[in-house]
């Protein structure tokens, strides 16, 4: 029985990658031995990443409010909406949403105090939580700031406000959280939004800024957590220090290229190896995030071309989500006729495709059918362009396949397995496990035994 093949199902035609997909697995059939199990057992939360320019060029909360039962169909249960303060207007602008006129006041463009509420309401009846991205280490160059408190921000030896040094962001103004006031101002800022529309949490972009010192970072989580104790932190960085500072979740940032390059080389064994080790340091009950496009990555990277084709986006994510951590789902993944760098900075109304609603609720129920076993002890068995691994936890089994090329594949099954029967978690029913199994192109399959 073949895995699903998801990319002639749904996808419309597209490029597809120049590189020959190597050819069927002929690896041993023992495998590795298997790792020590972790014992953490993460959070089981998928974040949907919503830019709301995607959704509409005026009303944009509310036209992404009209798509939250779909969004939560996909299997969702956070929504991150990319910064809805007013934006910046001056000279400098260049129309990023990461640059900030206003911190107390929504984009007009993406409508009123009373829509977001509502968007929120909505978004917990379905269940879900809602985080809203938040720019700390700077704003525009029209902000009130600038003008009220100028001692707030970063001066050259001229006494001149800079933008962050080094960095090109000519359209900000670097924040000096040395100074008196600005440590207290930013804090005030960020707890309006949790009283004024009971929002779940925050992303914080720039976490690593130099500019931000770490008691920051202490004293914001320690208030939050006592307005909400279960609020979400999320720390745009790969710095594990945040944890102790309490935050749930930093970035894996090499997840993306490192399952872009297996896909474009036909090369897999590098997928679970640097999964692993970026979870060797995030601590029990804490989570990290992976995915397969955020905004950044997909304004520098074509989706039909970053994986070798727009057809490989679900086993992409299925590489992303079934390794643990948090996985991601970026608006636009979930789009129809989607091609090239998809900027955030542009409105740009998407067309959703309800075809891809079960594919990757498929995918996402998995995820969270397999919690328990995804923490038991691993062992990787991928060779070629299949990434393949188990996890064990007490008499609970769990194999992944996932096919990284545009071709059919064989591959060898793991012996401790082979004629076992499994629950197919992804087609549904029983899978009888062959000593060779097939894959589809782009085809995967998550099959566990208990």
């Amino acid at each position: 029985m073949a895995a699903i093949a998801v990319a002639a199902m749904i996808f419309t035609a597209c490029s597809k990658s120049d590189d020959t997909p190597a050819g069927p697995s002929t690896g041993p059939s023992t495998g590795p031995t298997p790792e020590e199990p972790s014992g953490k057992e993460m959070p089981t939360w998928i974040v949907y990443e919503a830019n709301p320019r995607f959704f509409a060029t005026n009303d944009c909360l509310n036209a992404l409010s009209a798509q939250l039962q779909r969004i939560s169909d996909l299997g969702c249960n956070v929504l991150w909406i990319m910064p809805i303060c007013e934006p910046s207007t001056a000279s400098q602008s260049v129309g990023s949403p990461y640059s900030i006129k206003n911190y107390d006041v929504i984009n007009p463009k993406y409508g009123t105090l009373a829509d977001l509420q509502s968007l929120v309401n909505k978004a917990h009846g379905l269940g879900m939580k809602v985080i809203l991205d938040w720019v700390p280490n700077h704003t525009g160059w029209d902000n009130p700031w600038i003008y009220e408190h100028p001692e707030w921000f970063l001066h050259n030896n001229k006494g001149e406000i800079v933008s962050p040094p080094g960095m090109g962001w000519n359209d900000v103004a670097q924040l000096d959280y040395s100074k008196p006031g600005v440590a207290e101002g930013m804090s005030q800022a960020i707890e309006y939004w949790v009283t004024a529309a009971d929002v779940d949490g925050f992303r914080f972009d720039y976490a690593s800024s130099p500019y931000i010192p770490s008691s920051f970072w202490i004293d914001l989580a320690k208030d939050l957590r006592a307005m909400k104790s279960d609020m979400i932190l999320l720390a745009e960085c790969s710095d594990y220090s945040f944890y102790s500072y309490g935050y749930d979740m930093i970035y894996d940032w090499g997840s993306a290229s490192t399952i872009s390059n297996a896909f474009l080389t036909g090369k897999t064994n590098q997928i679970v190896q640097k999964a692993q080790a970026a979870l060797e340091n995030v601590p029990e009950g804490d989570t990290i995030l992976r995915y397969v496009f955020n905004h950044d990555t997909m304004a520098e990277q074509s989706i039909n071309t970053y994986y070798g084709s727009i057809n490989a986006l679900p086993a992409a994510y299925v590489c992303s989500a079934m390794l643990n951590g948090t996985p991601l789902i970026y608006s636009g993944m979930d789009a129809q006729g989607l091609t090239g760098k998809q900027s955030f900075f542009n409105y740009k109304t998407i067309t959703f495709s309800d075809q891809l609603t079960p594919v990757y609720a498929a995918i996402n129920n998995a995820f969270k059918k397999t919690a328990t076993v995804r923490s038991g002890s691993l062992a990787d068995y991928s060779d070629g362009p299949v990434m393949a691994f188990t996890r064990t936890s007490g008499n609970s089994n769990m194999l992944v396949m996932v096919n990284c090329s545009g071709s059919t594949q064989k591959f060898v099954t793991p012996i401790t397995l082979r004629y076992t029967t499994m629950t197919d978690l992804i087609n549904g029913g029983s899978y009888s496990i062959p000593v060779e199994a097939e894959l589809d192109p782009y085809g995967y399959m998550i099959l566990i035994s208990q």
